[in-house]
């Protein structure tokens, strides 16, 4: 159970609402102790003086301020005491506005806030459901941990979430980053190449469909040798890689991510889409002929799969508007894309 990092009150105008600070993430990365190596003596490291090697005792070390040049300012903890801002209990929302007119670079990590007790429920509720139909976020400043904050808070679904942002000066201009803004000059043709591809590879957003691999095989690596299993490491050599034209890279991307053979267009055509697989019909108007239909095999292996695998699945088949499809018709459409194809009879 996730326990509060902060309590005080959400203040509005002349309401406070009493309210408890809970971490909305947890940071799962796979963190190492050091150790001599063939031994299982730990490695630590002490403070000391550069200069004549004894260690310091951490209360006769003060801070130096970086003027460059190798100069200093040095501060001392009662110094910086003296100067830190106060500690607040109060959240004190100054302003409302539009939540699109806040650039995404300016948020730093993200909070629940939660009513402290019974009494605060009503008042509570009460902001995040006008919030919620005005569509503005609360912006304020606040002080954790003898820091300051600026802070937005915005309405989720049943909860109000605040998170830290960046100071106008913390964020850095593209103008300050060498070779931006680019300038390059490109051709219709590679333009509608370029949106045929991003159209091809459109789907829902589902955050469950990417994984953090590197950290599921650090754990699958560890899990083994704490059996005891003799580990193997093949090196991959990296093969090096064809120049090719944009415009054909573009082409076979589109064809890549439509699930066909690439095949580059005749210059001067435009890129041509790729076959749709379509779901099974009984029956096909016309001369139409009718789809593969699915084995119950297929059926049965589409059933065993997630939604987002079934995504994947269909993404590889070049099923069409799979980004579309309820899990039911990713179903159909996979079970009936894997099918067997009839082979035509000889005339």
């Amino acid at each position: 159970m996730p326990r509060s990092i902060w309590n005080g009150s959400l203040s509005f105008g002349l309401v406070n609402v009493p309210v408890e600070l809970y971490s909305a993430t947890t940071d799962k990365t796979i963190h190492f102790n050091q150790f001599e190596d063939g031994t299982s003596d730990r490695i630590r490291y002490k403070r000391v003086n550069e200069r004549t090697g004894d260690e310091v005792d951490f209360a006769h070390i003060v801070k130096g301020y970086d003027l460059g040049g190798g100069d200093y300012v040095l501060l001392s903890q009662e110094e910086l005491e003296a100067v830190e801002p106060g500690r607040s209990r109060t959240i004190d929302v100054t302003d409302f506005v539009d939540q699109v007119e806040i650039d995404p670079i300016l948020y730093r990590k993200a909070y629940y806030l939660a009513p402290k007790d019974a009494s605060a429920a009503k008042a509570y509720r009460l902001l995040q459901e006008a919030m919620a139909a005005s569509g503005k976020v609360g912006i304020a400043m606040f002080v954790m941990r003898a820091k300051q904050y600026l802070v937005t808070i915005r309405p989720e679904a049943d909860v109000l979430a605040l998170e830290t942002m960046y100071f106008a000066d913390e964020v850095l201009a593209p103008d300050d980053i060498k070779g931006l803004p680019v300038e390059a000059d490109f051709t219709d043709r590679e333009l509608k190449a370029a949106q045929l591809l991003i159209e091809s590879m459109a789907s829902d957003w589902d955050p469950e469909r990417y994984q953090d691999t590197y950290r599921q095989q650090v754990e699958a690596l560890v899990e083994a040798k704490r059996q005891g299993e003799e580990i193997v490491t093949e090196v991959h050599q990296a093969q090096p890689t064809k120049v090719v034209n944009l415009l054909d890279a573009l082409n076979a991307s589109v064809a890549a991510a439509r699930g066909r053979r690439p095949s580059a267009p005749a210059d001067g055509d435009e890129p041509a889409p790729a076959p749709a697989v379509a779901a099974p019909t009984d029956r096909s108007p016309g001369r139409r002929r009718a789809g593969p239909k699915a084995t119950p095999r297929a059926v049965e292996a589409a059933k065993g799969l997630s939604k987002s695998d079934l995504y994947d699945r269909a993404t590889e088949l070049g099923v069409a508007g799979r980004s579309k499809m309820s899990r039911q018709e990713l179903e159909a459409a996979v079970a009936a894309a894997s099918a067997p194809q009839r082979r035509r009879r000889a005339s």
